[in-house]
C-alpha cells in the first residue's frame, strides 16, 4: 500500500506558485488581483486568498514548540483549560450554595465578586465552605480599597485549613488602570498597593494578584491589534513599576495575570493568542529575571524563564452580543470559545446570550458552561496542542498581527508609557474612535450582525426586554469622571433602539412588496427588500408577482400598506416605476429596491427613497421611522 501511495503521488509533477497566479489570474478576466482578492483587515495589513509552504520561509514561529520560551504555542505541554463561571457574591450563603452546585456541572474555575463593605473573615469563611481550594481555581474580585485585605484574609483562611500552597491556583483581580478606563477614577495609590498585594500573597506562589483587563478594550469594539498592543503595554507599565519600586522582576511578573476578550474573527483571534504569548515572554526576558531556585526551565544566563509564561484567562466578548434575536449570541459565543481553546488560553468565561438585557438565569448559565464542555468532551479541543501550529495561513497571520501590536506598543512606551496615555485620554479615544468606525461599519453592513442588520426574526418582538447599560455613568453634568473613559454602546445599540422605537408606536408599519417583471430579479430585490425593512422592525409582505403595476399597487392599498416596494429589474424600472409611483399617489410611501441607471430620472419624477447595498440602512431606516410619525 505504501509503494501505491508513491507512486500516486509521483504521478502529479508539483505547482508553482506563479503556476497558480497564472490561473487565478485567467479565472479573473482581467478583474484586479488586489482589489478583488487581497483582504485588507482592520489591523492594517493584508490577507492574501492562498498561502503556500514558501510563505513560511523566514517565519521564526515554526521553530517553537508547546511548553518552551517564548511560549508562542503555549505555556504547557497540554492543552487543558478551566471552565470558569462567575459568581456574584451579594449573599454569602447563596453565592456559596450555587458554586457547590455548578462544580458538580463540569465548572473547575470559579470567580467570586465581593462588595468591599462584605469583606471579612465570617463572609470568606461562609463563602468557600465544603469548596476544596486545592481541587479548583479560585477568583476574586472586589472595591480596590479591599484587595488587601482581601488577600489577607484568604491567606489566613487557607493557612487556618492547612492547604498544601502549591496547590492553590487562582487570582485578585486589582487593576488600577482599568478603573481609569472603566470609571474614569484614580484611586488608592497604585504602587503600594501592588506591592502590599504581593506582600500578601508572597505565600500562595500560584496567586496572580495584578490584573490587566484588556477584556474591557474588547467590550469596548477595539480591533484586536489594538487590544494586544495595549495590553502588553499596560502589563509593561505594571511590570516596570513594581521593579522601580524594589520588587524583582521574577516575583513582579508572576503576579501578573491577562485578561483578553474574544471577538468573533476567529482565525485572527487564535492568531492574537499565539501572539501574545510570544511578545509577553520577550518582554518579560527584556528585564533578565533572575531564577530564584533550581528549575530545568532556567535559561543559560540564569534568567527564569518561567516568569515569562503568560497567564491568560479569556471571555466572550460583549460587544457583539444582541438583543433581538439573542439566541444567534450562543453561534458567536461558540465560535470565540473555539478560538481562545483551540489557541491554549489558560482558563475561559462564556458569557451567557442573555447578558444584554438581564441578569443571566439558570438555563443561559448553563449552556454558557455546555458551550465549553461540548469542546472538551464531544470535540477533543483539550486533547491537541496548539493544533493551529504549521498553517501556512495561521503563521503569517501570526506574524503580522504580532508586528501590528508591538508597533502599537513602541508607540505608546515612546510617549511615556501606559499611565501617561490613559491620564491623557489618548487610549481611550484611539478605542472609542475604533467603536465609532464598527458602529458605522455594522449600520452600513459592511460588518454583519445576523439577526440585527441582516436576516431579521421579522416576527420578534421585545416585548419587557431592554438594553443593560454598561457605560460608567449617564451623560450629563452628573459625571464624576476625572480622565475619559472608554464607550461600551454594542454593535447593535443602534439598530435595537430603532427597533423599540417601532414597536412601541401605536401602529407598526406594513411594507407590501411590489414584485413584477424578471422573475429571479424581482425575487431577490423582494427579499432584500423585505430584510432591509425588517431591521427596523416593519411587517413585511411578500408576493409571487403582478402582471401590471395597477394590480400591485390596489393589492398594496387592500392590504393597507403603509410602505410600497417596487420590485423589479433596472431595465424594467425605467418602464414600471413612474407609473407605479404615480397610482401610489402618496397613499403610502413609495420606495424602489436597488440602485437603477435611471436613478436620476426617477428623482426628477420625484421618487426619493431607493434601498441597495449601497444604502446605510441604520441611517435610511432612521429616516423612514421620521417620516411615518414613529418617534
Amino acid at each position: 500500500m505504501a509503494d501505491s501511495r508513491e507512486k500516486l503521488f509521483s504521478d502529479f509533477s508539483p505547482v508553482g506558485t506563479g503556476q497558480w497566479m497564472e490561473k487565478v489570474t485567467a479565472d479573473l478576466k482581467g478583474a484586479d488581483f488586489e482589489k478583488k482578492l487581497v483582504w485588507k483587515t482592520n489591523e492594517g495589513f493584508k490577507v492574501k486568498p492562498f498561502y503556500r509552504m514558501e510563505d513560511l520561509e523566514g517565519l521564526k514561529t515554526t521553530d517553537n514548540l508547546p511548553g518552551e520560551f517564548p511560549y508562542l504555542r503555549g505555556t504547557k505541554k497540554d492543552n487543558v483549560w478551566l471552565v470558569r463561571q462567575n459568581i456574584l457574591a451579594d449573599c454569602p450563603k447563596t453565592a456559596n450554595a450555587k458554586a457547590l452546585d455548578i462544580l458538580n456541572k463540569g465548572i473547575d474555575s470559579l470567580e467570586f465578586s465581593i462588595k468591599g463593605e462584605d469583606v471579612s473573615a465570617e463572609f470568606i469563611e461562609t463563602l468557600l465552605n465544603d469548596i476544596c481550594a486545592e481541587c479548583v481555581e479560585l477568583n476574586f474580585s472586589t472595591c480596590q480599597s479591599n484587595v488587601v485585605e482581601l488577600a489577607q484574609l484568604l491567606v489566613a483562611y487557607f493557612g487556618k485549613k492547612s492547604y498544601d500552597v502549591t496547590k492553590l491556583h487562582g487570582s485578585i483581580n486589582y487593576d488600577y488602570f482599568n478603573q481609569m478606563l472603566t470609571k474614569g477614577k484614580e484611586k488608592g495609590n497604585l504602587v503600594q498597593t501592588a506591592k502590599d498585594l504581593i506582600e500578601a500573597t508572597k505565600s500562595l506562589p500560584f496567586y496572580r494578584v495584578i490584573t490587566v483587563n484588556a477584556l474591557s478594550l474588547n467590550n469596548a469594539g477595539s480591533y484586536i491589534s489594538q487590544e494586544l498592543g495595549y495590553a502588553l503595554a499596560w502589563g509593561n507599565e505594571y511590570l516596570n513599576l513594581l521593579v522601580e519600586a524594589g520588587i524583582t522582576a521574577t516575583a513582579g511578573a508572576k503576579k501578573i495575570k491577562f485578561n483578553f476578550g474574544i471577538s468573533s474573527n476567529y482565525f485572527l483571534e487564535i492568531a492574537k493568542f499565539r501572539a501574545a504569548r510570544m511578545l509577553w515572554a520577550n518582554i518579560v526576558s527584556s528585564y533578565k529575571p533572575a531564577c530564584t531556585r533550581e528549575c530545568p526551565n532556567t535559561a543559560e544566563d540564569e534568567e527564569c524563564r518561567c516568569a515569562a509564561k503568560m497567564k491568560v484567562h479569556a471571555e466572550t466578548s460583549t460587544f457583539n452580543l444582541t438583543l433581538f434575536d439573542a439566541h444567534v449570541n450562543l453561534l458567536r459565543t461558540q465560535t470565540e470559545t473555539m478560538s481562545a481553546a483551540l489557541a491554549g488560553v489558560d482558563s475561559l468565561t462564556v458569557t451567557p446570550f442573555d447578558k444584554t438585557y438581564q441578569t443571566p438565569d439558570d438555563f443561559s448559565e448553563r449552556i454558557a458552561r455546555n458551550q465549553q464542555l461540548l469542546l472538551k468532551e464531544e470535540s477533543n479541543f483539550d486533547k491537541v496542542v496548539d493544533p493551529a501550529a504549521g498553517s501556512y495561513y495561521i503563521e503569517n497571520l501570526t506574524t503580522s498581527i504580532a508586528q501590528q501590536a508591538w508597533n502599537l506598543f513602541l508607540k505608546v512606551e515612546d510617549e511615556g508609557g501606559f499611565y501617561a496615555a490613559v491620564k491623557a485620554g489618548s487610549v481611550q479615544a484611539d478605542i472609542n474612535e475604533t467603536g465609532k468606525a464598527r458602529h458605522i461599519a455594522v449600520s452600513s453592513r459592511k460588518e454583519i450582525l445576523l439577526g440585527t442588520n441582516q436576516f431579521p426574526n421579522f416576527n420578534e418582538k421585545a416585548g419587557d426586554k431592554r438594553p443593560v447599560n454598561n457605560n460608567c455613568c449617564n451623560e450629563g453634568d452628573s459625571c464624576e469622571c476625572t480622565v475619559p473613559v472608554l464607550n461600551f454602546s454594542r454593535a447593535a445599540s443602534e439598530f435595537e433602539a430603532l427597533r423599540l422605537q417601532t414597536e412601541a408606536a401605536s401602529h407598526r408599519p406594513k411594507a407590501f412588496m411590489l414584485t413584477i417583471g424578471n422573475l429571479s430579479m424581482r425575487q431577490a430585490r423582494a427579499q432584500f427588500a423585505c430584510n432591509f425593512l425588517g431591521c427596523a422592525g416593519y411587517e413585511t409582505i411578500d408576493n409571487l408577482g403582478f402582471e401590471t403595476v395597477e394590480e400591485g399597487v390596489e393589492a398594496s392599498m387592500e392590504a393597507k400598506a403603509d410602505i410600497v416596494v417596487l420590485c423589479s429589474s433596472d431595465d424594467e424600472y425605467a418602464e414600471n416605476a413612474v407609473p407605479a409611483f404615480k397610482a401610489v399617489n402618496n397613499r403610502a410611501m413609495f420606495i424602489i429596491a436597488g440602485a437603477p441607471a435611471c436613478m436620476d430620472t426617477l428623482k426628477a419624477e420625484g421618487i426619493e427613497n431607493f434601498i441597495h447595498v449601497r444604502a446605510n440602512v441604520l441611517d435610511t431606516l432612521k429616516q423612514y421611522n421620521a417620516k411615518l410619525g414613529i418617534k
